[in-house]
């Protein structure tokens, strides 16, 4: 990893134009619905093509060896079996149809000690400084409300542990080009296209200590920080 040195202006800028039309906003329960309908196919549609954001992200989970670990966003499972086997892993999500595939993905990693829970990330139950490492992959642009989950991920984080970020972040043209297209949608496709990166990283007070372009044409971005308060 490689110390970021990233400002806001990094990540490029959005367009006036897309600034002065507001989303379509993200409910809890339309994110609900829309991942218990997208479970069947999720691995499908899903797996190889943000598998490299995935095994990134556990690679870097694994050189932290952490003791504990907490995934918000579990889904199916994908990025379960990349966790290191002596770390205690806690998943959770809100789509039920989800998480009964996570369970059956856990059961077949016995060697792994796997808890699947079904908890809003927004509003969870663990205690404070509950996980030496909270991971967050593609969640932070389907939350209802961002600035919340940030709050609760660093709460159950212990002070001085890591948040790894796995997320698509706006400013490149060809994705541009695709919050156009999918704008207006955000409500059934269960995220928000327009999505900076300025606004969701760089406006808290965390340490960055890597920024680096994952998945194809690099249109996401694994953020390792250090939740320093």
């Amino acid at each position: 990893m490689t110390e970021s040195r990233a400002r806001p202006g990094d990540q490029g800028a959005t367009r006036d134009d897309d600034r002065s039309q507001p989303q379509a906003p993200v409910s809890e329960a339309g994110v609900a619905r829309t991942y218990d309908r997208l479970a069947p196919l999720y691995d499908t549609l899903f797996g190889q093509v943000l598998e490299p954001g995935r095994k990134r992200m556990a690679e870097v989970v694994r050189m932290l060896q952490p003791a504990s670990l907490l995934e918000v966003g579990v889904g199916t499972g994908l990025a379960l079996a990349g966790y290191p086997p002596q770390c205690r892993i806690v998943g959770i999500d809100l789509s039920h149809d989800m998480l009964d595939r996570a369970r059956e993905r856990a059961a077949h990693l016995p060697q792994h000690d796997i808890s699947i829970e079904h908890m809003n990330a927004e509003r969870m139950r663990f205690p404070d400084g509950a996980f030496d490492c909270v991971t967050v992959p593609y969640v932070l642009s389907v939350t209802p409300r961002p600035a919340e989950l940030v709050r609760e991920i660093r709460r159950v984080c212990k002070p001085g542990g890591t948040i790894v970020v796995l997320n698509h972040f706006s400013g490149s043209k060809l994705w541009w080009l695709l919050e156009r297209a999918v704008r207006s949608a955000a409500e059934h496709v269960g995220f928000r296209s327009d999505f900076r990166y300025d606004e969701q990283i760089l406006s808290h007070d965390w340490q960055v200590l890597s920024v680096e372009p994952v998945n194809l044409f690099g249109l996401s971005k694994l953020v390792v920080l250090n939740n320093r308060r």
